[in-house]
Formats: C-alpha cells, structure tokens, sequence
C-alpha cells in the first residue's frame, strides 16, 4: 500500500479534560474517529460510510491542558466494501504517544445500510473522488 498519511492536529482546551485534569478518553476517541471518517469518506468517494471495526484500543501516554496532539492516519488496505485505517495520536509538547489503533475499517453503504464495493484498491491525497460521484457538489 502507498505512505498515504492524513495529519490533524487538535489542541486540549479546559472543556476536554476529565476530573483529573489530564485529556478524557472518550473526547480523544471522538476525535479518532470523527478524522477517521473523513478519511474514509474521501477514501471511498462517499459520505455513505460507517465504522465497522476498532482494534483495541491502549492509551499508553496523558494530555493535559493546553497540549497539542498530532493524530496521524495511514490507509492500510482496501476491501470490497471497506478501507482499513490506523491512527496514531502523539503529544506534539512532551513527544509521548497517546494512543495507537492498528485497524479501524469503515465500510461502504447503500441506502438501506447494505455493504457496498466502491471499487478502488489505491489511496488518493485528494478530494477527486467525491467529485467524480456527484457528492461535493
């Protein structure tokens, strides 16, 4: 597969930090997989898509206030109906890793929430292919 990567950054404000003072858990999760799902949706030229699959899920470092995280995306595979992704989120201010997920697949829809083949096997780095289906105009 190519060394597609899709960086985004994210700054913890007071409103993300749980009862310890340190990143919630679940906020960075949302974030995961919101910016997943962008990358699915311009990987599979389709707004049409859901989360199938996380692989487990370690948080292994902290965020605390004011940190900037780093979360990275790679396109691993593509299936019939699915792209797989991994996600590694890194603390920009301490260069500790937050939190790796080697497999997160999103799958490809129709209207009645049937799997779907999108047809393409290589990443793209642009927008191209929600043009091509008529979904960004």
């Amino acid at each position: 597969m190519s060394a597609y990567r899709y960086i985004v950054r994210k700054w913890v404000k007071p409103e993300d930090l749980n009862q310890h003072d340190a990143l919630f858990g679940g906020r960075l999760l949302e974030w995961v997989d919101e910016e997943a799902a962008i990358v699915a949706v311009v990987q599979l030229g389709s707004t049409d898509v859901v989360t199938r699959h996380m692989s487990a899920i370690d948080f292994v470092g902290r965020a605390n206030r004011g940190d900037l995280l780093e979360l990275e995306y790679r396109v691993e595979s593509f299936g019939r109906t699915s792209v797989t992704l991994s996600c590694r989120v890194d603390n920009v201010v301490t260069a500790q890793e937050i939190l790796r997920l080697d497999s997160i697949v999103f799958v490809a829809v129709d209207e009645a929430g049937h799997p779907r083949p999108h047809g393409f096997t290589e990443p793209t780095t642009g927008t191209e292919r929600l043009r091509v289906s008529g979904e960004a105009a």
